[in-house]
């Protein structure tokens, strides 16, 4: 998932100015692929040297507990942003849950989980904005405009949502689910986001955001940037069960489950035959993967921390994880339940942002009426 009142604005794909000076120039032209590591190695020099020319708009769906794929895929790079100066606006799109079910079973509980997480890994709400879909009617506006601007063969070509659309719960594809790339971008360009962190699964429906972005500037004028990708550079974690780690697969190890109830499904993962333990992600997919874990939590290379475990076999490996992901969160479990204790405390900081995230689409959207000429 994936960035962002006035926000930078741009007229081509590559210049971001402060935005604090409107549209952006087009001196400024980008050669390389926008989903290209040299391109991202280019923005991460940029935000070094100018952190509040961006602003970032990424989130995670109200549908279950964040889990460690999250944590060290995106939520670690949110704070990181944050603590570099970067404007971070952090989405809970509760509107998108019934994208693929047919309900918005616990979306209270599961906001309220979404919250608490966020506050304890260090999402600051003097610094950042927390906010909810739901509360923004202004976002939800821009969809019929955008809508206009793809086709349905474009959306229907979009492999990411071939695969959601794979393992959805539903026996038949909602309207909803075929345009999410469309909300998406209504997300992003609502706040005129300019960058947006993304996975190499999530690029596609990036692409649709910068298309519809560009599309727009060239049928009405220059109101939106064109978004630039962060690719992320996290290793992908699979689940217990040797897939993708998913909220939706019933795989993942929750980022607030307690200590034994981690022990637990760390045990229950999936691991070879191979007694002796290495690190070669392409040969052992799933013992690499529970050994990167481990190093990551450990901050150190996997490759010494398989040699540490060699011949003590899948149960030592599962313990050494389990001891290191349990020390890792020990911090973050403990400022969690603190915030726990105060809940009114913490859903006042989903109303402060839903309020900032108002006046930001408000904003953009007084600009596109008057860009295609709705206002009398």
């Amino acid at each position: 998932m994936t960035a962002t009142t006035a926000g930078p604005g741009s007229t081509g794909p590559g210049h971001i100015e402060p935005r604090s000076t409107g549209p952006a120039r087009t001196d400024h032209p980008r050669t390389e692929h926008p989903g290209s590591e040299s391109r991202t190695a280019e923005l991460e020099r940029r935000i070094a040297q100018d952190p509040g020319g961006f602003r970032v708009l990424t989130g995670d769906r109200p549908t279950g507990a964040l889990h460690l794929g999250h944590y060290f895929g995106s939520l670690r790079n949110r704070v990181r942003l944050q603590d570099l100066g970067v404007d971070v606006i952090v989405l809970i799109p509760d509107y998108q849950v019934i994208t693929d079910r047919d309900t918005a079973e616990r979306l209270g509980e599961y906001t309220d989980g979404l919250l608490l997480d966020y506050l304890a890994l260090g999402i600051d709400p003097a610094r950042s904005t927390v906010f909810c879909h739901s509360a923004v009617p202004a976002l939800n506006q821009l969809m019929l405009p955008f809508l206009s601007l793809v086709s349905v063969a474009e959306l229907n070509r979009n492999p990411t949502v071939k695969d959601e659309i794979a393992h959805s719960r539903q026996s038949t594809v909602s309207g909803l689910m075929l345009t999410y790339p469309v909300h998406q971008a209504a997300d992003i360009l609502s706040c005129k986001g300019n960058l947006v962190p993304v996975g190499r699964d999530q690029a596609p429906h990036l692409e649709v955001t910068r298309t519809i972005a560009r599309r727009f500037n060239e049928r009405y004028g220059p109101v939106f940037p064109e978004p630039d990708m962060l690719l992320s550079a996290a290793p992908l974690l699979l689940g217990t069960d040797g897939t993708k780690m998913s909220k939706s697969r019933a795989n993942s190890v929750p980022l607030s489950a307690t200590a034994d109830e981690t022990a637990r499904l760390l045990r229950g993962a999936t691991t070879d035959a191979d007694r002796h333990i290495t690190y070669d992600p392409v040969a052992r997919p799933n013992v690499s993967s529970l050994v990167l874990l481990a190093a990551l939590c450990l901050d150190r290379d996997p490759h010494e921390v398989a040699a540490e475990i060699g011949g003590g076999g899948a149960a030592a490996l599962k313990r050494t994880v389990a001891d290191a992901v349990n020390s890792h969160l020990a911090p973050f479990r403990a400022r969690r339940a603190e915030y726990a204790k105060d809940l009114t405390g913490v859903r006042s900081v989903l109303r402060a942002g839903n309020e900032r995230a108002n006046a930001l689409a408000e904003a953009t959207l007084d600009e596109v009426r008057e860009a295609m000429g709705a206002v009398r």
